[in-house]
């Protein structure tokens, strides 16, 4: 019987040894830090069913309500689409330090509320039934009410028209700029149909108007007619608004214009 036999060769470990890192190269050897034992290192693992992640900023994510997802699109449609002149003047609004002005001023002119109209007829009613004689006089307060505020303007006794610039339909007041250039009465723009609301105790407010201030604040008065004749009614005629593309589109058509003027340029004259 044949016998077959099988040889292992096992090569012997080389004896190089590999050359020492020079000492000029060689680092220095750290100074470790002394360690408290009482302390123990443990360091967290954000795997599965591990420590929990930090908090992170997820409002991309977040499923806005219903308005106001409206409201973003609304503004950027706005953007996009050729907005007429009548619209666009909706834009040009009243700076933060001239609104504020406005403001002070409208509030010191605010109507009653309802407890201090009950309170006045209540004391009213006392005197009367004293046998006093009640005296009165017609108090000077901010006017509001789309339909009140064109009849004022109309019979030109409105000095100051203030207009909210997000009434919804803007149909409802689109028309008083004009109008009030046509009589030429002052009128401003400031943001916020709530704001305005807040000065007369109602929630919103398309427009107010003021009739006559007291003397002290005559002055106050003429600055911010100044401001509305400069702005609104000696300002330039309102061009046509919109037309701005997102940066995606604008990348786009910079690119294809820039390839447009390559051909020109390489075409033979």
């Amino acid at each position: 019987a044949a016998t077959f036999f099988i040889v292992l060769v096992i090569m012997a470990p080389s004896k190089k040894k590999v050359a020492a890192v020079p000492a000029a190269v060689r680092k220095p050897a750290g100074e470790q830090k002394e360690t408290n034992p009482l302390f123990e290192k443990r360091p967290r693992s954000f795997g599965i069913g591990g420590n929990l992640p930090p908090k992170k900023d997820m409002h991309r994510f977040v499923k806005w309500p219903k308005y106001v997802r409206i409201q973003r699109q609304r503004r950027v449609l706005k953007m996009r689409l050729k907005v007429p002149p009548a619209l666009n003047r909706f834009t040009k609004t009243l700076d933060k330090a001239s609104a504020e002005t406005v403001f002070k001023l409208l509030m010191k002119y605010r109507p009653e509320d309802k407890s201090s109209k009950k309170e006045r007829l209540l004391k009213e009613a006392e005197a009367r039934s004293a046998g006093k004689e009640v005296e009165k006089k017609k108090p000077v307060v901010v006017k509001f009410g789309i339909n009140h505020v064109t009849t004022l303007i109309e019979q030109g006794k409105a000095q100051l028209v203030v207009i909210a610039h997000d009434v919804d339909p803007i149909e409802m007041v689109i028309w008083l700029p004009v109008l009030c250039k046509k009589m030429g009465i002052p009128y401003v723009l400031v943001k916020g149909k709530a704001r305005l609301g807040t000065v007369v105790h109602q929630k919103t407010a398309t427009c107010l108007a003021l009739t006559s201030v007291k003397s002290e604040d005559e002055r106050e008065l003429a600055k911010i007619v100044d401001t509305s004749k400069s702005m609104y009614l000696d300002a330039p005629r309102v061009q046509w608004g919109g037309g701005i593309m997102g940066p995606k589109s604008q990348m786009k058509t910079a690119k294809r214009e820039r390839q447009l003027a390559k051909e020109l340029g390489a075409q033979p004259r």
